[in-house]
């Protein structure tokens, strides 16, 4: 993917995106635009698209060989951490291949699971 200029939107963002990482990444925004609520929005920040709502929710991204997936919490690792004991993973990212995006059920569990905490949040 060129780095040249910061894309302005996620549809620019996923434009400037190789397939076969273009189409994985497609279809995990898809699932995540299904679950989000109505308000949710979707930003460029930090150069990747991310979903706000009611704070950051989670991002994703291509890499030369790989995709991420970021939850942005570390405690949402561990809840799903046997889900994830086939991904490569990190504090907060899941890394899964460019032409093989996460099952829909994975996804949605983790979208559900970072509204919950970002819906606490902002009660408190």
């Amino acid at each position: 993917m060129k780095k040249t200029v910061a894309p302005k939107n996620v549809d620019e963002y996923l434009a400037g995106v190789p397939e076969p990482a273009r189409g994985t990444l497609n279809r995990v925004r898809a699932v995540i635009r299904s679950i989000v609520p109505p308000e949710a929005t979707e930003v460029i920040s930090y150069r990747i698209p991310i979903f706000k709502y009611k704070g950051m929710l989670l991002g994703f991204a291509a890499f030369p060989d790989h995709c991420s997936l970021f939850v942005m919490n570390p405690s949402v690792m561990e809840v799903f951490r046997n889900e994830l004991k086939n991904f490569q993973t990190s504090k907060g990212t899941i890394r899964f291949p460019v032409d093989k995006p996460l099952s829909a059920a994975l996804v949605k569990k983790l979208v559900r699971a970072r509204i919950a905490q970002n819906e606490r949040k902002k009660q408190r």
